[in-house]
């Protein structure tokens, strides 16, 4: 478990460099926003999340992995304790985007692997959504 990283992980690297590329300026991991988002502008007031498969429990994610539910991918002395590891984070991310959005901030999820499969398909849906600067 210390070996996972919370952050810089290779999908933020690659999502973080297609965006700045395409002239996308943003903070990391700021401490005073709720969730402490990957990237965020306060101005714009605009977050991005990048939610590891395992860990925010993407759907697709165990179906790729051969699994009927995600309860299957566990063994039986364990099960409970994990899926009830994964369904809090799943809720936490529900409550952050929740108090995000009642301060006026634009939420933006990705997971990571769609960042792998193509992030600058990824960085063009996020450039879309971040609101341009108004003059």
């Amino acid at each position: 478990m210390a070996a996972v990283r919370g952050r810089d992980t290779r999908p933020e690297l690659a999502l973080r460099r297609a965006l700045y590329a395409r002239g996308v300026r943003y903070r990391l991991h700021p401490r005073d926003v709720v969730g402490r988002p990957d990237l965020a502008n306060r101005s714009r007031k605009v977050a991005v999340f990048v939610d590891g498969d395992f860990w925010h429990a993407n759907p697709a994610e165990w179906q790729r992995r051969g699994f009927d539910s995600m309860e299957a991918q566990f063994p039986m002395p364990k099960r409970a304790e994990w899926m009830s590891k994964l369904l809090r984070n799943v809720e936490r991310d529900a409550e952050v985007n929740n108090a995000l959005a009642s301060e006026g901030w634009q939420v933006i999820r990705v997971w990571e692997s769609e960042i792998c499969a193509d992030p600058e398909a990824v960085a063009d849906l996020v450039a879309r959504r971040w609101p341009s600067k108004s003059l």
